[in-house]
């Protein structure tokens, strides 16, 4: 049974890490701009699903948001079009702060079920030993 946990915790954090570098490469590029005949950084998700066979969690995917951006009038910034516009993502900083603190808890939260499966295991070994 601890062997299941282990596996179990060890899969969500996986899909933890992966949520994590999603989040982190979309607030790097949060402020990006373009000219605007060029898509705007497109936005990291990831998708999760059950894993087949065990009852872990697996990554079904990572698609990507819209490039489509928003034009904001910026006429001093070096890519702008005649008409003094750049395309920006629309990424919301609020929304991924608050993604990265779930993914961190979770990522947490996954960590000590591991660390509690394993003690409960050497502790399970350390019976026979009297």
């Amino acid at each position: 049974m601890a062997l299941d946990a282990i596996g179990i915790a060890g899969s969500g954090m996986t899909l933890d890490q992966t949520w994590l570098n999603a989040i982190s490469d979309n607030l790097a590029n949060v402020n990006d701009v373009v000219s605007p005949n060029q898509p705007a950084f497109q936005e990291r998700f990831v998708t999760a699903q059950a894993a087949q066979g065990t009852d872990g969690v697996v990554v079904a995917g990572a698609p990507l948001g819209s490039a489509e951006g928003q034009l904001v009038y910026d006429p001093e910034n070096p890519l702008a079009d005649a008409s003094g516009y750049v395309r920006k993502t629309t990424i919301d900083m609020s929304t991924q702060m608050t993604d990265l603190i779930m993914a961190q808890r979770s990522y947490q939260a996954n960590s000590n079920a591991v660390d509690t499966a394993r003690e409960m295991y050497q502790a399970a070994l350390r019976i026979g030993e009297n």
